[in-house]
């Protein structure tokens, strides 16, 4: 595909993106009716989808127009320097030309620097407010980079060697990578990182795809050799694995979707790790030293990566969510042991998911005190994560 034809793709998906289309499902369907388009045309025509999305409000008033999958890519041109008319040709598989309404908005359009600061930083105007809350002076500095993609970052498995072993052997594959400082086992992808998948360090279960903040955060958690750890919302089991690989001990994961859990066991037995799957029924209560929620959250520090996500969460589902959390709380609070420690985790940003919630478990339930709690952001070069750690008394 030409590079003018890859853009007219980006805009057919948009367009059914914004008319309601969930991003993977809309590049999947694409996909399949377009089996002519090589993998080197899909990741382009994918890493078009997800630019525009990060940058929505601001591609789209670049354009000058209304939202739609063309007045996306036209900001987005404007924002690289291309002419505009040269992709918008309509010869080949190329988008049509610009039409007289679109040609009039372009030439009325702003520049980037002219823009509102807000719509400049595409963050949406309801949680504004709340992110400079809980960013402060961070704030412009992570909206900006969340508009940009995510780097890929892996965890290199503890239990199969040392993180620079694990670097060489991928670098005999052909993957390039270089040691996260966020945290110890974490290795930053330099180079061929769609290699990661197929390769053979991947199959063997030397490494796993998991951003570093959740790594440094698993690292920091108080893990002794035998203790009884309870990841109860376990999802893919990722952090059942981090915690396996650094230190022996029981672990037990819960979801309440089990099927999340479903491809645990292979990835555990890749990983040389001994994991057991309960459910709710098979878990007694005060019987762990260390329980691990990551609940389920806004994902607003993930946005770089799922970036429709930023323009689709809206306050009744926050507040839902934020209900959700504190329930969650309560309840894996009952399976710790006198003594014992009670990790929450998100992948948001939001105060109110975050340390309010913390501070809100701990008004309503004596017997718990703080011990350390952290943001990460991508001025840590990583996801926006928080942790917070909790010990019984």
């Amino acid at each position: 595909m030409t590079p003018a034809a890859r853009i007219g793709a980006a805009i057919e998906i948009l367009d059914r993106i914004i008319g309601g289309t969930a991003a993977e499902q809309a590049l999947t369907s694409w996909a399949r009716a377009h089996r002519f388009a090589g993998s080197g045309d899909r990741a382009a025509i994918r890493d078009h989808v997800f630019d525009a999305l990060r940058c929505r409000r601001s591609f789209v008033a670049l354009s000058g127009g209304a939202a739609s999958g063309r007045a996306l890519m036209i900001g987005a041109l404007r924002v690289e320097g291309r002419p505009v008319g040269e992709v918008f040709s309509g010869e080949g598989y190329a988008p049509a030309p610009l039409s007289a309404e679109e040609a009039a908005n372009l030439a009325s359009a702003p520049s980037y620097e002219a823009l509102a600061e807000l719509l400049a930083l595409d963050c949406p105007d309801w949680l504004a407010p709340a992110l400079r809350d809980a960013l402060g002076e961070d704030f412009a500095q992570v909206m900006q980079a969340m508009r940009h993609r995510a780097p890929v970052i892996l965890r290199a498995n503890a239990a199969r060697g040392s993180r620079a072993d694990i670097r060489e052997a991928l670098a005999r594959e052909g993957i390039e990578s270089i040691p996260h400082p966020l945290a110890n086992h974490a290795l930053k992808v330099t180079g061929n990182a769609q290699k990661i998948r197929n390769s053979r360090a991947y199959s063997d279960g030397l490494v796993e795809l998991q951003d570093a903040a959740p790594q440094a955060a698993v690292e920091a958690l108080p893990l002794k050799p035998g203790m009884r750890v309870l990841d109860f919302c376990a999802g893919g089991g990722g952090k059942s694995l981090a915690m396996a690989a650094q230190n022996p001990g029981r672990y037990v994961a819960h979801d309440a979707a089990p099927a999340r859990m479903r491809d645990l066991p292979l990835r555990a037995r890749r990983a040389g790790a001994r994991i057991e799957i309960r459910d709710s029924a098979q878990l007694a209560t005060g019987a762990f030293d260390l329980v691990l929620i990551d609940v389920p959250c806004s994902g607003s520090g993930t946005w770089r990566r799922a970036p429709e996500a930023k323009w689709t969460l809206g306050p009744g589902r926050l507040a839902e969510l934020v209900g959700l959390q504190a329930r969650i709380f309560d309840t894996a609070a009952r399976h710790v042991a006198p003594g014992g420690s009670l990790a929450y985790m998100t992948c948001s940003l939001l105060g109110a998911e975050n340390r309010a919630q913390v501070a809100a478990f701990l008004a309503r339930t004596p017997g718990w005190r703080l011990v350390e709690k952290r943001l990460y952001s991508p001025l840590d070069d990583s996801d926006g994560f928080f942790s917070a750690l909790l010990m019984r008394d």
